[in-house]
């Protein structure tokens, strides 16, 4: 393969990924200003609550996507999970789009919400499995760390869109627009885009790993087969996400939310910080990435790890109490630098540690697991933490699971030096 025939075909998969995370976070994003839309009148810690919880809801149904549509890009090919999971990911972003509120139709809307986020929790677990993979397989075994990381990329800069979504709407909206009709516009966006990338999706290279291996006598891909002959690496798989994902939602997702109902900025302003640091954090997936193509995965991995572990407490303790809008934009840059070390190389440390025939369902499954109960439950718990008037202790409970992932890094192999992807194209 050419290196421009392999950069379209990473720039194709990465595109893809971009969009389904932005219809992901547009929820995280808008969650503010759509909350009272779709739930009775009550305390806004109390609406983000319930939103909340239908976000946790929507990331239990990842390892459901996950498991179906692993055996799926492992059987059928890693296109096929491609295009399959960003047509999931449009359908849910009509329904919240299209779906009025609960004064209108009652129980129905947060119903109806409830519906589109386990559709697009689906279309999430089975992208995640079938993107890492077909990038780590595509790029070559030298710059596998730094090609990888454009998963992260991509998925901050959906991310990043849906908050400048945010930043312009607040800018032309007025503030009652925003919150009665204005929050659906990135739903409409977000389905728009997936349409377009389902069309790039279908022009995608098979990776030769996968080519190879449907050509080969390697049994068919199933979750009995990963419980039975690679369950180590699954539960490593589970290990080293467990505090990875929960810091990650902690400093991305729920920041926002965080700036504003516990520091005390305004909507805009949490934005504005919010969008600043994922600009700087998407810039470094790639640095970091081809960092750990020259000195190894595990390195990276246990510096995530270690400064986790030390300077979580003293970050949220001080975003808390900041009034200075450039200090809480420094105290998120210094925390996301900390997560580089996690989400630049979890993608393709997970694609390493299996064989072809099996790759997708053993990054997919366990990551999405992991997910489920520590990622999508990172508002609920802070939330939790926040209405029984002790916030303080979900800060150490980030700190106790990163110590947790540490540990599995510290006795892990390298998967740079022993890699288990053996075909280039």
């Amino acid at each position: 393969m050419t290196p421009a025939r392999r950069l379209r075909n990473i720039i194709g998969g990465s595109a893809g990924n971009l969009v389904e995370w932005f219809d992901w976070f547009a929820y995280a994003a808008f969650t503010v200003y759509f909350a009272p839309v779709f739930f009775p009148k009550g305390d806004s810690t109390a609406q983000l609550l319930s939103t909340a919880a239908i976000f946790a809801v929507g990331f239990f149904m990842r390892p459901v996507g996950a498991w179906v549509m692993g055996v799926y890009s492992d059987r059928k090919g890693r296109k096929a999970g491609l295009t399959l999971s960003v047509t999931l990911m449009c359908t849910g972003s009509l329904i919240i789009g299209l779906t009025p509120g609960y004064s209108a139709i009652g129980v129905a809307a947060p119903a109806l919400l409830l519906f589109a986020r386990l559709l697009q929790g689906l279309s999430v677990g089975g992208e995640y499995g079938s993107s890492a993979t077909y990038l780590s397989e595509m790029a070559t075994a030298k710059h596998r760390g730094f090609w990888s990381s454009f998963q992260y990329v991509t998925l901050i800069s959906g991310q990043l869109l849906a908050l400048l979504l945010l930043i312009l709407l607040q800018n032309t909206l007025s503030e009652a627009d925003l919150a009665a009709w204005g929050w659906r516009i990135p739903f409409f966006v977000g389905a728009a885009l997936a349409v377009v990338v389902f069309w790039l999706r279908r022009r995608l290279d098979e990776t030769s790993a996968f080519i190879a291996s449907d050509a080969g006598e390697a049994p068919k891909s199933s979750a009995l087969l990963l419980i039975m002959k690679h369950p180590r690496e699954a539960l490593l798989v589970l290990g080293l996400t467990a505090g990875g994902t929960l810091a990650f939602y902690t400093y991305t997702t729920y920041l926002q939310k965080f700036l504003v109902n516990t520091t005390g900025f305004s909507k805009d302003t949490a934005t504005q910080i919010s969008a600043a640091a994922l600009f700087v954090f998407m810039l470094l997936q790639p640095a970091v990435g081809a960092l750990s193509d020259r000195i190894g995965r595990k390195p990276v991995m246990i510096a995530f790890g270690v400064s986790g572990v030390l300077l979580t407490v003293p970050i949220m303790s001080a975003l808390a109490t900041t009034d200075s809008p450039f200090i809480a934009f420094l105290l998120a840059m210094v925390s996301l630098v900390i997560v580089s070390g996690y989400t630049a190389i979890n993608a393709v440390v997970k694609a390493e540690l299996f064989p072809a025939h099996i790759r997708a369902l053993g990054v997919a499954l366990p990551y999405a697991i992991a997910n489920a109960v520590f990622g999508g439950t990172a508002e609920y718990v802070a939330l939790w933490f926040k209405s029984n008037g002790i916030e303080s202790a979900f800060f150490w409970y980030v700190t106790g699971m990163i110590g947790v992932s540490l540990l599995v890094y510290l006795f892990m192999r390298d998967t740079r030096h022993r890699s288990l992807i053996v075909h280039e194209d």
